[in-house]
């Protein structure tokens, strides 16, 4: 066997330390040494710690901090199906009607599915691309995808043809499993185009039209009826757990999307580790509960819905299409989930939604709530874990908050988490409001998600929590400030880019380090706290590096009534901003309107302005307005570091930034 147990040379902190040597002395009875490990462990001979190809193999990054056996998706599922059988594994509404599946059930299905891809002609790793809304049938096909020797692929449902076309192509797509028609056309558009393409699935809707090789999803499950358990065992035998089972493709904002590969150790390392960091419990303690809407194509929902789902035990219901528009408050509280993640544009609308609830009650209400959520605010900035809480703070919680938390859905919820982007420091003091603590989570999809957790027990404010246990970081080029980016070293750090070299060797160092190109500082006690990105800073023509981040979030703090800052100034001589004002956002388009939002329009009240439109205020129309950002602007000027961190001069755009629009993805180039 070639894989050799790895060393480092890095100095890791003694803090790091202490944590991960903690956690191994709980459970160091279980533990045994990783060459014991590795003389046991069936892995695919390896040569080094990353390869660009679908069918190659990697060495682990096992060493004393994370010594674990390492086990494949399906030896991770039959575990789970021991302890969690009868349990109830997902929940899908169809009409009026919860439909359930015990976890025994899931993998049947899982097993059928395998073996229909199989019957379909599924070639050892290639992948099966899935395209579309979160369901149980998403989840089924990922899973046999898996079982019968592919690799899975998720696809967003907003991409376009061409789009869809470059991610089935570049994974060697054998089979598209698709929602409905919708997605189904795209497919149809660019199938000729697709050389190793076998058949196209459809799991939601009847078939409009039968066309060869395309079936139902009633269709597809019989299939496996003419594959024997014995030729799928022998498919599910020949995997190893350091061979890619998942493909994670990029946003593709700064070219073509890289597909990150990620191994059967990756995968169930993570789902283990990263999840307990989180405080997620066994459901032999208590079986979690959580709702799936975030796109699965994603890493973040795709480790917490699919992946940790299966390692716990969790209860998994799955949200309506249109959730983000509207009604996934109304599954939230049907389903009262003991947990919630969402990224940070999810509790922005959320927290918009509850002030405009506020802001529509009587006098009494709005002053009694207001008090209450100050209470909380003062109270969770002030608590430490160990602190008791006052029978003002109790009393404000019980008689207020606990009915907003319920209307919400989250009247069972004890942990919420915020990742996949940056979240404001306003979203999580409102939250705090209302006693819920937001817990951020940061990583990569090429850390197969969270490389640095937050919880219950390791929150600080707008800290992104500590390193995962078992996981190592090191900060490179550190400043006189102590900021540095951050690099990644563990089970989780990913195969490398499909069929990409040179991008491959650009994020991994000579030794195996994952950079992540974000910068960072870590305090006395291991907690992280995110920056900016590297290549995210303006330097000026005279030569001064400026963070943008902390001015256009200062700027944002400053003038409640700004959506979107965005800083300008790389090799100029002055910094200029971009501003965009909150407004409401058509529902069905997702593009936002010229009606300012409620919070907006309360902004202008409380200067003596009647505009309620932004093209109200645009072009110097509303001279109270552009009074009050520019004073705004003043003060964040006055908190400058030096004159270059300055900003010389602003503009009001006419419609904020959005994805439809392109400005987003415009943005996105920054990262």
């Amino acid at each position: 066997m070639v894989l050799q147990k790895i060393s480092f040379q890095e100095e890791v902190p003694g803090r790091v330390q202490k944590i991960c040597r903690g956690f191994l002395i709980l459970v160091q009875a279980e533990k045994k040494s990783i060459e014991e490990v590795l003389a046991v462990a069936e892995l695919a001979p390896a040569q080094s710690l990353w390869t660009t190809e679908a069918s190659g193999s990697v060495q682990l990054r096992m060493d004393e901090l994370c010594p674990e056996q390492p086990i494949t998706v399906h030896q991770m599922f039959t575990n789970s199906v021991q302890k969690y059988g009868k349990l109830t594994a997902l929940a899908s509404k169809r009409g009026n009607k919860w439909d359930k599946v015990t976890f025994s059930e899931y993998y049947h299905l899982s097993r059928m599915a395998a073996k229909s891809f199989l019957k379909l002609g599924l070639e050892r790793f290639h992948s099966v691309a899935i395209l579309g809304f979160n369901s149980a049938e998403w989840f089924i096909a990922a899973v046999g995808t898996v079982f019968a020797g592919g690799i899975m692929a998720g696809v967003y449902t907003t991409n376009s043809a061409d789009a869809c076309l470059y991610v089935a192509k570049d994974s060697k797509a054998n089979v598209i499993v698709v929602e409905n028609q919708k997605q189904l056309d795209k497919i149809l558009q660019i199938k000729d185009s697709l050389p190793h393409l076998k058949a196209i699935v459809q799991y939601s809707g009847s078939l409009k039209e039968k066309l060869p090789n395309l079936y139902s999803w009633e269709e597809f499950i019989g299939l496996g009826m003419e594959v024997s358990d014995q030729e799928l065992d022998e498919v599910i035998s020949s995997q190893k757990a350091n061979q890619c089972c998942v493909l994670i493709y990029t946003s593709g904002t700064t070219g073509s999307p890289k597909g990150v590969m990620l191994s059967h150790d990756n995968i169930t390392w993570t789902a283990h580790h990263a999840s307990r960091a989180g405080d997620m419990q066994p459901a032999e303690i208590r079986q979690e509960s959580l709702v799936s809407y975030l796109p699965l194509s994603h890493i973040a929902a795709q480790i917490y819905d699919l992946w940790t789902g299966i390692q716990w035990g969790e209860q998994v219901s799955f949200a309506q299409p249109d959730a983000l528009k509207g009604t996934l408050v109304d599954t939230l509280r049907e389903v009262a989930p003991t947990a919630h993640m969402g990224v940070p544009r999810v509790w922005e609308k959320i927290m918009e939604k509850i002030k405009e609830g506020i802001s529509r009650c009587g006098y009494m209400k709005r002053k009694l709530v207001t008090w209450a959520m100050s209470v909380s605010l003062e109270a969770n900035q002030r608590l430490t874990k160990d602190d008791e809480k006052s029978f003002l703070f109790t009393l404000a919680d019980s008689l207020v908050l606990q009915k907003l938390r319920a209307e919400l859905g989250f009247s069972n919820c004890v942990k919420f988490f915020s990742g996949a982007a940056p979240i404001g420091s306003e979203t999580l003091q409102f939250f705090l409001g209302l006693n819920i603590r937001l817990y951020e989570a940061y990583g990569m999809s090429e850390s197969s998600g969270p490389h640095f957790m937050s919880g219950p027990k390791a929150y600080r404010f707008s800290s992104c929590g500590k390193v995962v246990p078992g996981c190592r970081y090191k900060l490179l080029n550190v400043d006189s400030d102590g900021i540095g980016e951050v690099c990644f070293w563990g089970r989780n750090v990913f195969m490398g880019f499909l069929n990409l070299e040179d991008k491959t060797k650009e994020a991994l160092d000579e030794d195996g380090w994952l950079r992540s190109g974000d910068l960072g500082r870590v305090d006395e006690d291991g907690f992280l706290y995110i920056t900016g990105r590297i290549k995210e800073l303006i330097i000026t023509a005279g030569g001064e590096n400026v963070p943008p981040l902390l001015i256009e979030d200062a700027v944002k703090h400053e003038l409640p009534i700004i959506s979107n800052a965005m800083l300008i100034g790389d090799k100029r001589k002055y910094l200029s901003m971009l501003l965009t004002l909150k407004c409401t956002i058509n529902p069905e388009t997702t593009e936002p309107t010229d009606i300012l939002s409620l919070e907006a329009v309360e902004f202008c009240q409380r200067l003596g302005s009647l505009s309620t439109k932004v093209s109200d205020i645009i072009g110097g129309k509303d001279k109270l307005v552009y009074q009050s950002i520019e004073e705004g602007i003043a003060r964040v000027n006055s908190k400058a570091t030096s004159n270059a961190q300055r900003i010389q001069k602003w503009i009001i755009l006419g419609k904020d930034f959005s994805i439809v629009g392109g400005e987003l993805v415009l943005l996105n180039l920054k990262q």
